[in-house]
């Protein structure tokens, strides 16, 4: 009779499937949206302002729920609580598509990010527990390839769904995906085990979800009314305030939300910094071309969708092989390499200007794809790596965590130092691209990719020292 693990095993490549499958669904809703926003205002009838509620409420719902989702999946078992999650998502789809009303739709958007949350707090986890070490890079290298097509795809499909039909069908196409994924999923993903019969840390929960909402809600907001605004400042507080007492909180716990000694693995913390500062570094730039390519050199949307779409058709080639690469020679190499190629990428963005040519312009931004694939899937598996199992839950959702945090951060940092810079070159503050005025919009953004560059080389130097530490460690023992 098959042993439920040799089931696991042989399924593995059907369950990779249906994971990056949930993964890729869940991540291409925080950005497929973006280009239906106008669309959706008039719909709906509500501001510009109110409209953003459908895309900030999504990611602020992850953000805050996604390490609950881990410390449950650790609890009771990752597969439980990752087809609940498609269930949710689902459901949260269907009435997204089927509302009239903004408060509706925002309340749905609540009911989908929490969906998400648990699917994307425990998806490496599974791949991790199916796959071997000798596969597990490629499979993550899988994963992490369809979570950043999912983020970079997102605003080039939203368009062509608007175009071709209506707004509501973004989120209707998710539905039937949802039910087929989760029949299957019932049937092939492994049984759940629990794995510690403990009480949820309710109080670690609530402060940790004080610490994260203020935290979006001020960087998304301050870019709008000014970073030094007092709502804004407050916000900052309450964020801080509420993050120093989950800690003193979790230090105390007998069975904390999380656990603070994962953080004390050195290779576990770096590759999390690592890859916070990747997708700082890598959404400067993805919220900076659409404004360069549409108001500097005047290419119509849909050119502008076409050369949006290179980042991710590099990225769905590189990272697997990259993946595939780090089982045979280790992890560690390639992420320094990715950070290393990620940084020239950017400093070779720095240099565009309105005279730049198209055929520069696409070599420039496969380099820095390149480098963000290299990067990745090697990253996503030392993260994955270094923990034991009854963590793959809590790491796996810290790793989602940094990667909405550094996808949030990099867009505010970018917007800031654009608009900072624009002012500063014009003689007034502006919170726009000015007509007539390319040389401010360049100026300000050759500023922003010198900064995502200078950010991804720190990475890259930390990433080395490690290397050249573990090295040196490595020749003390042989000796």
């Amino acid at each position: 009779m098959e042993s439920v693990k040799d089931s696991n095993f042989k399924n593995r490549w059907v369950i990779l499937f249906i994971v990056v499958m949930v993964t890729f669904m869940c991540t291409l809703d925080s950005s497929v949206v973006n280009v239906a926003l106008p669309v959706m205002a008039k719909a709906l009838n509500v501001s510009s302002a109110g409209i953003q509620l459908v895309v900030t409420s999504y990611l602020i719902v992850i953000s805050a729920a996604i390490l609950i989702f881990g410390r449950l999946g650790d609890m009771l078992g990752k597969t439980k609580v990752f087809k609940f999650g498609i269930g949710i998502f689902t459901m949260g789809s269907l009435f997204c598509g089927i509302t009239s009303s903004l408060p509706i739709l925002v309340i749905a958007r609540v009911v989908q990010a929490i969906g998400a949350a648990a699917t994307m707090a425990n998806n490496q986890g599974i791949i991790t527990g199916v796959f071997p070490a000798k596969e597990r890079g490629r499979a993550l290298g899988i994963v992490g390839t369809f979570v950043a097509l999912g983020a970079m795809v997102g605003p080039a499909l939203g368009g062509f769904i608007v175009d071709a039909s209506s707004w509501e069908y973004i989120f209707l196409i998710n539905v039937p995906i949802g039910i087929i994924t989760l029949f299957y999923g019932i049937k092939i993903l492994p049984k759940a085990h629990k794995t510690e019969k403990v009480k949820l840390d309710g109080l670690g929960a609530a402060l940790f979800a004080f610490a994260i909402v203020p935290l979006f809600v001020a960087i998304g907001k301050g870019q709008e009314i000014g970073f030094t605004h007092p709502i804004i400042l407050v916000a900052f507080l309450i964020a801080i305030v509420s993050f120093i007492a989950f800690i003193i909180v979790e230090k105390k716990r007998k069975n904390p939300l999380l656990q603070l000694e994962i953080f004390e693995n050195k290779l576990f913390s770096l590759s999390i910094f690592c890859a916070f500062i990747s997708f700082v570094s890598i959404f400067c730039s993805v919220i900076i071309q659409p404004f360069y390519l549409q108001d500097v050199l005047r290419y119509s949307p849909s050119f502008t969708g076409l050369i949006l779409m290179i980042s991710p058709l590099v990225l769905a080639v590189v990272a697997p092989t990259s993946g595939y690469l780090s089982d045979k020679i280790g992890s560690e190499i390639l992420t320094f390499i990715g950070l290393v190629v990620t940084g020239i990428g950017l400093l070779l963005m720095s240099t565009l200007n309105e005279q730049t040519s198209l055929l520069s312009m696409v070599f420039f931004i496969a380099v820095m794809s390149v480098g963000n694939g290299l990067f990745q899937s090697p990253n996503n598996s030392l993260v994955m790596s270094t923990v034991p199992k009854d963590k793959l839950g809590i790491a796996g959702s810290i790793n989602g965590l940094v990667r909405n945090l550094g996808m949030v951060c990099g867009i505010a940092l970018s917007t800031a130092l654009l608009y900072n810079r624009m002012s500063y070159k014009i003689g007034h503050r502006v919170t726009n691209y000015i007509v007539g005025r390319n040389d401010a919009f360049i100026y300000g953004m050759r500023t922003v990719y010198i900064t995502a560059a200078i950010i991804c080389l720190i990475g890259a130097v930390l990433t080395f020292s490690r290397l050249h530490g573990g090295r040196a460690k490595s020749r003390d023992i042989l000796k």
